[in-house]
């Protein structure tokens, strides 16, 4: 009879947990669906060793070690234990195990997993908790899963170690742990009380295991279903961004300016995030004090899905709903950067979790003036909730250098830069809204195609200055090689000008037969298509292909990462045909052939800033080393921070075009990275990165460093100019 009733018990208790996860996933799953559909191709043969890599590897929880090996341990360990859930799960409904091979050996190894298991869980708590990790949550919520494991691991233990008790079991070599503790409570327990010990211990392990069960896709813990999905479904070209159809004459608004108007991909982002804060960690926004956390801005917009999601769907996200009859736990409020100001916000009853504003249970919480610590707050009803301006401020938006160091840290695959860069489109196409020194730039593009507005005519004044070398347009040479791109920096910038003479000379001393569009050159586009204006990026981007085409260029070459990006792997999409390198492969290259012999010493201790655009968007930190180790004399000394985690110079995603007035800047703390090395030179591949780099050593009033580009150092070992000063 009591078997009876236990499987009774069991299948009702059973077959509500799987239910209610059942209703909690495919509730976020008809969220997702809310989003708009796009072509991603899951699984392509030549990614399926990458993806197993990160799933199954931990491929980035690895880069710390010490916190991949506790997940690595939890993940495994997790999967072991599975079967002796099993186990203990048919021993309690049938009153036998599993019929399997070297059952004592099974035993022993459900053990030892358990304590490694529970090891790697007060390791979470210890880093959590005593090591404080900057990037990690604390408070209850963290503690959760922790219990849940824990209490998990325990409940394993005693479940058998009171069936050796009952079943009067002797010691076992096999069975240490348990056969301890079973020694340990065998004076005061009879087989009787340890009969009934043991069915508490198993109902308690089983309530917890399908307690944990419907908590997991109501909380970030929902990853372990999302992230092996989303990594599969992650972009082959990681940073290309999605094409807006500016030809739909139906389209009432471009970009995104609703959470819904996110694609799938994107909304499944939300829902994979983990919250480990490893994205805020590297962030050179949040790192110097700006208001943008990648890991809070998916946060929020997940907290905002959900509650727009079962607004839209009349679905709550929440299960049971008895459990649930207040609302949501995900309430969140304004948080002021100053911890001063947050005295007006103590008490409130709402939970603080997120660095702006956030959901109640009615609606969305955000200030009532613009008062940072007056403690006056105003309920927005979910219907009227802006996502830009309520969810997401526009401070945060323009705060991101798109230097995509999130997405390479984040280890279950989130693309930050894409949202973001959605966002800016609709302030910029559909509300003709970004900052002053932004807009003007963009309006000097259009005008006359470089960001000063200084007059079309004047892009070739840097020939001038070549002494002699004479550079042909494509006009006058038809015959050319490369098309040197040379760009607005390099043409009107006075100090990438310099940068653009030595390249110069480089190729003709190489015998490269190039030539230049001279003042038919227009801007490459990327500064208005990270800022959001995809229209004037597409008048250049098509403005430039039809020049190509004219003049039947076949390679390009350009000293510009941002133009290399743009050219190489945006271009295509809209029709350019054409072979685009980087100055620094090219000119790696023509050290390889012989073609350039640097011979002349150059005594400088030199420290390499990688360049996002080239490095973490193109996956190339090799060429410009390999030119710096060619060159006589020369010491290279590399940042802590540097290659794939090397941190941005703050002047990606248009930002070097606006005033930085939040915090520090972010180029000052990048150059004191850099002073820890002791360098004479900061070497950079970049016009951008060269005038950041050049910039900060002067705000952090270093002496006797300068700020060189690669191809400045190779001219200088191939030519033997005097030794470079400060």
């Amino acid at each position: 009879m009591w078997k009876a009733v236990n499987i009774a018990l069991f299948l009702c208790a059973a077959g509500c947990g799987l239910f209610w996860f059942g209703q909690a996933v495919l509730r976020r799953a008809a969220y997702i669906r809310l989003g708009q559909k796009e072509d991603r191709v899951p699984f392509a043969r030549d990614r399926l060793r990458d993806w197993a890599g990160h799933v199954f590897g931990h491929k980035r929880l690895l880069r710390d070690p010490r916190s991949g090996a506790m997940h690595l341990a939890i993940f495994y360990g997790f999967i072991v234990v599975q079967f002796g859930a099993l186990d203990i799960v048919v021993k309690g409904l049938f009153g036998v195990r599993l019929p399997l091979p070297a059952y004592d050996w099974f035993v022993l190894s459900q053990e030892v997993t358990v304590v490694v298991i529970l090891a790697a869980v007060l390791y979470a708590a210890y880093r959590r908790y005593a090591e404080k990790l900057a990037r990690l949550k604390r408070g209850w919520k963290p503690s959760v899963v922790l219990f849940f494991i824990g209490s998990l691991m325990a409940s394993v233990l005693l479940t058998s170690a009171f069936e050796r008790i009952w079943k009067s079991e002797p010691f076992s070599p096999l069975a240490p742990i348990a056969s301890v503790l079973a020694a340990g409570m065998d004076g005061f327990i009879g087989k009787a009380a340890g009969e009934a010990l043991y069915y508490a211990a198993w109902w308690i392990h089983l309530l917890i295991l399908l307690a944990f069960l419907v908590y997991v896709p109501q909380s970030k813990h929902l990853h372990l279903l999302t992230a092996p999905v989303n990594l599969a479904l992650g972009r082959r070209e990681p940073g290309k961004l999605r094409t807006l159809d500016l030809e739909d004459e139906g389209a009432e608004t471009f970009g995104t300016g609703a959470i819904e108007q996110f694609t799938r991909k994107q909304l499944l982002d939300l829902y994979a995030c983990v919250e480990c804060g490893r994205c805020t960690n590297v962030c050179p926004a949040a790192g110097t004090g700006k208001l943008l956390s990648p890991m809070h801005l998916i946060v929020k917009l997940r907290d905002h899905l959900t509650e727009k999601g079962a607004a839209v769907t009349s679905k709550r996200p929440w299960v049971p709903s008895f459990v649930f009859r207040g609302g949501g736990d995900h309430a969140s409020v304004f948080r002021p950067r100053d911890p001063a100001d947050r005295a007006g916000w103590q008490g409130s009853g709402v939970t603080d979790i997120t660095p702006t504003m956030g959901w109640q249970k009615d609606g969305w919480v955000r200030p009532k003036s613009a008062a940072a610590g007056s403690g006056e707050a105003e309920l927005v009803p979910i219907a009227s909730a802006k996502l830009i301006g309520d969810v997401v401020t526009e401070e945060e938006l323009w705060a991101c250098t798109t230097c995509r160091n999130c997405e390479e840290q984040c280890p279950v695959g989130n693309e930050h830069v894409d949202k973001l860069i959605d966002m800016r489109r609709y302030l910029v196409l559909t509300e003709g809204m970004l900052p002053a020194g932004g807009a003007r730039a963009l309006h000097n593009i259009e005008r006359q195609g470089n960001p000063w507005g200084i007059s079309r005519g004047d892009r070739t004044k840097w020939l001038d200055d070549l002494d002699g070398i004479r550079v042909p347009t494509v006009r006058e040479e038809p015959d050319f090689d490369y098309l040197l791109f040379v760009g607005s920096m390099g043409s009107y910038d006075n100090r990438t000008r310099k940068v653009t003479i030595a390249l110069v000379k480089l190729l003709a001393h190489a015998g490269v037969r190039f030539a230049i569009l001279g003042a038919e050159e227009k801007n490459s586009g990327d500064t208005p298509r990270r800022m959001g204006n995809e229209l004037l990026f597409r008048e250049c981007c098509e403005a430039n292909i039809a020049l190509f085409r004219k003049y039947n260029v076949r390679k390009i070459v350009t000293a510009c990462p941002h133009t290399y990006n743009a050219m190489k792997r945006e271009y295509p999409e809209f029709g350019l045909e054409a072979e685009v390198v980087h100055h620094t492969e090219l000119l790696a290259r023509l050290l390889r052939e012989g073609k350039l012999s640097p011979s002349h010493p150059v005594e400088e201790r030199t420290t390499y800033h990688d360049s996002c655009y080239l490095g973490r968007y193109n996956g190339e930190y090799d060429a410009p080393r390999a030119i710096l180790r060619a060159i006589p004399g020369l010491r290279l000394a590399e940042m802590e921070r540097s290659g794939a985690n090397a941190m941005c110079c703050g002047a990606g995603g248009g930002l070097m075009w606006q005033e930085e007035t939040a915090g520090k800047r972010v180029n000052v703390a990048r150059v004191e990275q850099a002073l820890a090395v002791a360098p004479t030179v900061i070497a950079s591949a970049c016009p951008y990165c060269l005038t950041m780099m050049e910039d900060g050593t002067k705000l952090a009033d270093t002496e006797g460093v300068a700020a060189r580009d690669v191809a400045e150092l190779l001219a200088a070992s191939v030519f033997g100019p005097p030794r470079i000063d400060g």
